[in-house]
């Protein structure tokens, strides 16, 4: 009988696929995987993909659609509820650069969960309910986007700068238009 350890986490990382740790002008930090390196105007732009799981905090009231809480501090006693919630799965919110994310063992959704369903609203299409909890009597949840996560950000040494406000207004754009570019050569 082998001893081999369990099978990797999702927070575990694969050796072959490279990390670039992310900061934004804040300080937070975001370990990410690279997922495209673009050359403009003598820097390096890189689109990635965050190494944990990213989530999304939404207000949730009864029948109406549920509201998106875009900007939130790290300290709001709502993310510490979420903690506790998250750590009676396993899960641990993380307050990162960009977004919040969440580490941990996730179960992957079944394919056949995922089918389009034509009775669904916009955000349940694009979102998965992580979990739902109550603080001060309101329902709040925070949901993992199904859509791919991509984060802009420029080579700084062995890390990356979050690419954020007018530089990447003027950057978007042309980063799009490479990657189009670069799709359509395949």
């Amino acid at each position: 009988m082998s001893s081999e350890p369990p099978s990797q986490s999702s927070s575990e990382i694969p050796a072959d696929v490279p990390t670039v740790l992310v900061h934004d002008s804040r300080g937070r930090q975001l370990l990410c995987f690279l997922e495209q390196l673009i050359p403009l105007d003598g820097h390096d732009y890189v689109l990635l993909t965050p190494v944990d799981t990213p989530v999304c905090l939404f207000r949730l009231d009864g029948d109406e659609d549920p509201e998106l809480i875009d900007t939130i501090d790290a300290t709001e006693p709502i993310l510490s509820v979420a903690d506790v919630v998250l750590q009676e799965h396993d899960l641990t919110l993380v307050r990162s650069a960009v977004t919040l994310t969440v580490s941990g063992e996730l179960d992957e959704p079944e394919p056949d969960e995922l089918d389009d369903d034509e009775d669904a609203d916009d955000d349940s299409e694009t979102y998965e309910l992580l979990v739902s909890f109550l603080v001060d009597d309101l329902e709040y949840g925070l949901y993992i986007p199904l859509d791919p996560f991509f984060v802009v950000a420029r080579m700084n040494g062995d890390g990356a700068l979050l690419v954020e406000g007018e530089e990447f207004e003027r950057v978007q754009p042309r980063i799009e238009a490479e990657l189009e570019e670069r799709e359509g050569d395949d």
